[in-house]
Formats: C-alpha cells, structure tokens, sequence
C-alpha cells in the first residue's frame, strides 16, 4: 500500500494492481478506471457515472456550465444527466460542496478560485474540517467590477481609490458607517475590492466596514442605501448603471490585466472515484469555454443565461460587458474594450498554478492563512492543471493554447506592484497596508 500524494489516501500500487487484477480483467473491467485519468494504462474507459451535479452562481462566469448542459456538451462526452443547480450564495455552495451528492449537496461547482483552497484547508468549513477539492479548470479571467453608490459620483473615482479616502473619513467623523460589500471572505472579490481601496491608502479592516453580500442581492442592497462600494461579477454591475442607482469606478481587469477569475471546482474524493467522468466533464466544460468565447456567439449566450431557470435577468443588462462595451454610469463610456470576459483566449481555460500561488499568498495577506503556509505545497495539492492538459489532449487542442509552464512569470498590477511567484515573501513586504508582518 502506498500514500496518495494529494489525498494521503492508501491506495494500491499500479504494479500489485496490475500483477493481481491480471487474471481477472474481464470482471474488473479497463484497467484504465482504476487511475486518475494521466495513467496510460489502457485503452481509455468511458464515465464511470453518467452523472455529476455542479453548482453555480448567478454570474457570466458560470456560462461555460449553462452552455455545456444548454448545447449538449456534457451529453456529447457521454454525462447526459449533469445537473446544473443554482446557489443561494458562495456559503452555499461552500456547504453543498462539504455534504457532497451523496448527501444531497453537489460534487462540484462553479467556485471563486481561492475557495477550493480555503475548502481543502478547512478554513471556512464548519468546525474547521477540511474537505479536499481540486480545480480541473479556470472559467474565466477579467469582468468583474468595483461599483460606488450614486452619492460618490462627483469625486471622478477610477481605478484610483484615493478620492474616496477624505469622502469615508467625513461620512465617519459623522457618526455613520462606511460599508464595502463583497461576496465571500477570502473569496476574488474580496481580495479585489480590498486591493483597490488599500491602493488607495483606506485600510479596508480599519476604515470601512466589510459586509458579505450574495451576487443576485447586490443591486438591492445598494437601492436601499446599505453599501457605499462592492465588487461582483456581471451582470450586476450593469444592471446597477440601468438602473441608474450607482456607477462602475473601474473593472477588475483594469487593476489586474487579464487576471484569473472563477474556477472548475470539485471533491477530490469524486474526482479520484470517477477519474473518467471527471475527464469527461472537463472536456465539456473546455469545449463550452470555447463557444463562448466566440463574439458571434455573444448575443445567444446572453440570451440563453437570461432566461428564467437560470439567471433571470434582462438580455439588456447583460449583452453590452459581454462584448466589451461599458457604460460606467458616470459619464464614461466605452466601446469595444479588452475589459470583457475571457473564457479561452489568452489561455483563460488553464489553471496557472503561479494565479493559484497569488491568491493564497493574497489570503496570507488578509490573515485568512497563516504566514507559515506552505503555499507551494496546497497549491500542488490543489491545482490539477496534469488533468486539464490530458484533456486538452484528448480535444486535439492547438498547441498554441496549451501553455508551455504551470507559471505565467511575474504579474504587474494597476499600482506598480509587481507579484513574482517564485519569491511571494518579496511581494507581501512591498504592500504597505496588510494584516500580516513578514
């Protein structure tokens, strides 16, 4: 018996399997089911199951989910009955995710990035217990927006936080509280709307107060005066400027250029129980990215993640930021931008560990993980990125679209910070405002 690396499960050996299972492969069946689907043992299995239920939230990030189960992608990799359930919440697709399918939870879920590691490290989970996930997939990178409540407007807020410092202070010295809103602790836009106000010298623990808000709720909470900022993915920044209650300061690309974003999440346990229907949902997640990402495609993928079942909202407040075209509410407005969501271009499907290695060292930061973390170490826990690029494989993708390294190199923030995954001590001692002494 030997210890699974990135379980610390016991599991046979391939050689004992193979010398004990030798006389018996008709009723054991392909070999092949017996791995993670890396291992060339034999001819490749189908699915295990023709089942898995994934969660998501009512974002543009989780249309990749919405158009694999709408245009029959996962039935096409042979998994007809994937279940694609709405979440109340990130908490909720936390707890479903630790109860699993076997206890009517899910398997796996259209997640923020930093969750599965939060997850795995039993940081958010009920009594500290952890849950093992893996990401198969990123879903996404940019798209995500930091809005202001309409009563900032004439302080010309950008992607340059500072003009808002003075207005908090005075709204403070009054007697009320400034609040941030955000979706998840430790979750991306956590970290995003947390970088962009310590950039602009408001410390987001000591002059604000922080509040968690679900994506579909933010509009609401803002109309009725509970948040003076938040940060969420589409389509809620635009339906905001619709309806004329605030306006976008900047999008999140605009403080991080064509920044990682929302993953394909799922228990581990589920992964290495059906290596080969995990394999086949990832293909058809990846084939899916790739519709999306066509601009032709554009005005029917708003149109199918509009509807009713899934996010109920008008094509109206979703189609414009699909296709690069923004209108921040304030006066600005542009045409054509960069800033809309990346599903496959740019390598925006691979799960770039040095992105992964960011965001844990980011949560360092805000004291979500100690500073003694072994970031390395939960990273290639965590990160599957071995299974993304057997499925590329299997895809016969271009080999322009497969990256060379699990590392993208150093990454240049909005502020001049520079982050380089090999040396995250160096960046943590360049932030002025953080929770952690390194």
């Amino acid at each position: 018996m030997t210890s699974d690396r990135r379980t610390g499960s016991k599991t046979i050996s391939r050689r004992s399997f193979l010398k004990a299972s030798a006389g018996t492969a008709a009723l054991l069946g392909a070999v092949q089911t017996q791995y993670p689907f890396g291992a060339n043992v034999a001819q490749a299995a189908g699915p295990e199951v023709t089942k898995a239920v994934l969660g998501y939230i009512a974002l543009m990030d989780a249309s990749p989910l919405v158009i694999a189960k709408e245009k029959g992608f996962f039935a096409k990799h042979g998994m007809p009955d994937v279940e694609v359930a709405k979440q109340a919440s990130w908490g909720a697709t936390r707890d479903n995710i630790v109860l699993g399918s076997a206890n009517n939870g899910i398997d796996g879920a259209h997640i923020l990035t930093p969750m599965p590691y939060l997850i795995s490290a039993g940081k958010v989970t009920q009594n500290n217990v952890p849950t093992p996930m893996y990401i198969l997939a990123r879903l996404n990178l940019d798209a995500q927006a930091i809005s202001v409540a309409g009563e900032y407007k004439d302080l010309k807020v950008t992607a340059d936080a500072s003009p808002l410092k003075a207005a908090f202070e005075k709204k403070k010295a009054a007697g009320k509280e400034v609040k941030i809103a955000m979706t998840f602790p430790g979750g991306t836009h956590d970290l995003w709307i947390r970088y962009w106000i310590a950039a602009g010298g408001i410390d987001p623990d000591k002059d604000v107060s922080t509040i968690v808000v679900p994506p579909p709720q933010m509009v609401a909470n803002m109309k009725v005066g509970n948040m003076d900022a938040f940060c969420v993915g589409e389509p809620w920044n635009e339906q905001l400027v619709n309806q004329g209650i605030g306006f976008t300061a900047c999008t999140t690309g605009e403080i991080w250029s064509k920044h990682p974003e929302k993953a394909l999440g799922l228990r581990a346990e589920w992964v290495d129980k059906n290596p080969n229907a995990a394999k086949a949902l990832l293909m058809a997640v990846m084939e899916a990215q790739q519709w999306c990402e066509k601009m032709e495609n554009k005005d029917e993928m708003s149109a199918i993640v509009g509807k009713r079942q899934w996010f109920n909202v008008p094509v109206a407040d979703i189609v414009g930021r699909a296709k690069g075209d923004i209108n921040y509410g304030n006066g600005r407005v542009e045409k054509g931008t960069k800033q809309y969501m990346k599903f496959w271009s740019e390598h925006a499907s691979y799960p770039f560990k040095s992105h992964d290695t960011w965001f844990v060292t980011e949560d360092i930061r805000w004291g979500k993980f100690e500073p003694t973390t072994d970031v390395k170490a939960l990273v290639d826990k965590v990160n599957r990125e071995d299974l993304w690029r057997t499925a590329a494989k299997e895809l016969s993708i271009a080999a322009t679209d497969i990256p060379a390294s699990p590392s993208r190199g150093k990454e240049t923030f909005f502020d001049g910070k520079v982050f380089d995954p090999d040396n995250p001590t160096a960046y943590l001692k360049s932030l002025s405002i953080k929770r952690v002494e390194v």
